[in-house]
């Protein structure tokens, strides 16, 4: 019976033995597996162009290097420090310096440096180098926004628009549940071709901002009056998300950067269709909308442009962003308030939107503001308005 015992304990022992070196073994693979991707999340990504695979390699160069000197420093501290230990009975050295060792410790890192700088400036050679571009792109930092501009052979430009945040408001507000891209979303992608040279020319129209897409491995200062370049070739189709990486503002935070890498033949479709829509377009400037359409179209500008500042419900953040529900401008003549969104007004957080909007938007949200929150003026607003003024000013 003993033996029997004996021999059932055994083998409980044996199973439990088994399923503890199971359950040991499926957590370290676990941890191998996930270890990647854990560490993926602490540095920077590979990237999908040439250049920034460089750029990670070169990050991982410099790292380990620093690792292994950090090591060695830090290796020959600790051994000294317990091996020459007062307990031991270890006397302390009476000399002052040694030529040797300074030579060394200058020597060495020189060739260090050098031996980092050389593939590092191979890298920057390579990333200034713009020329030989299949194509242009204008890129032009706004508060809080991008424009971009295609360009054709001749760099005048083919059509262009304005790229905004499109997350909800209610996410920002936290009313409801944040999104997978919460606050790297817009409503309208940069689009560019995969396997083309595109050269990005960035400058920016009010205050420094900066265009940085990681997966690129690219960032440039978009200055006023200032024209800088870069350069990409992406090889995989795909979305690439980014942000403004220079304090800007209020809203720096929300001013992300979403580039549409497509096939090649799927671009030049999408290329040739934006360029038949933006001649469409420009023909709403001569037309006439209702009521209705103008609240419609104006909301939607709005909400787009102007909620930021003034508010949804029109209330704004006095002083800074002065009301517009019951304001003299929404209320007062047309032309004024016509002309200070087209102008803006200086010495102020208001901005000119004569470049970023079209005629009929800027009638339609003129018209909506005129129009909402109490405003019932009796006035309808058209864009022939807005173009007739534009030609008064010149």
């Amino acid at each position: 019976m003993r033996a029997k015992n004996s021999s059932s304990a055994s083998a409980n022992r044996t199973t439990a033995a088994s399923t503890l070196g199971q359950t040991l073994l499926g957590a370290l693979l676990a941890v191998g597996v996930s270890a990647p991707s854990w560490a993926d999340r602490f540095n920077m990504p590979v990237g999908v162009t040439d250049i920034s695979r460089q750029v990670y390699d070169l990050h991982m160069l410099i790292f380990y290097i620093c690792c292994v000197i950090g090591g060695g420093v830090f290796g020959v501290m600790i051994w000294s420090m317990l091996h020459h230990r007062k307990s031991h009975g270890v006397e302390p050295a009476t000399w002052h310096e040694s030529t040797k060792v300074e030579l060394a410790w200058t020597i060495i890192p020189v060739f260090i440096l050098i031996g980092m700088a050389v593939p590092a400036t191979k890298v920057l050679v390579q990333m200034y180098d713009t020329g030989g571009e299949d194509m242009a792109i204008e890129v032009r930092g706004y508060q809080w926004k991008w424009e971009y501009k295609y360009l054709d052979d001749d760099r005048n430009k083919a059509f262009g628009f304005m790229s905004n945040l499109s997350t909800p408001q209610d996410e920002i507000q936290e009313v409801t549940a944040k999104g997978e891209h919460y606050l790297l979303e817009v409503d309208e992608p940069l689009r560019i071709p995969v396997n083309r040279k595109v050269r990005f020319l960035v400058t920016s129209n009010d205050v420094i901002h900066a265009w940085w897409v990681p997966d690129f491995g690219i960032k440039r200062d978009a200055v006023p009056g200032m024209m800088n370049d870069l350069w990409a070739i992406v090889e995989e189709p795909g979305i690439y998300r980014g942000q403004c990486t220079e304090l800007c503002g209020k809203d720096h935070g929300f001013m992300p950067i979403v580039v549409e890498a497509m096939p090649e033949d799927e671009y030049d479709a999408w290329y040739e269709s934006r360029k038949i829509l933006a001649k469409e377009q420009e023909k709403l400037a001569s037309m006439n909308f209702t009521h209705e359409e103008l609240m419609e179209q104006g909301a939607e500008v709005y909400s787009k442009y102007c909620a930021s500042c003034h508010q949804e419900n029109g209330k704004g953040i006095p002083p800074v962003f002065p009301a517009l529900d019951g304001s003299a401008i929404a209320t007062g003549p047309v032309d004024d308030h016509i002309g200070i969104i087209l102008n803006g007004k200086p010495g102020s957080a208001m901005q000119a939107f004569s470049s970023q909007l079209r005629p009929d938007e800027i009638g339609a949200v003129t018209h909506y503001e005129r129009h909402a929150w109490g405003n019932n003026t009796d006035d309808i607003v058209q864009p022939i308005d807005v173009v007739n003024l534009m030609n008064k000013e010149g």
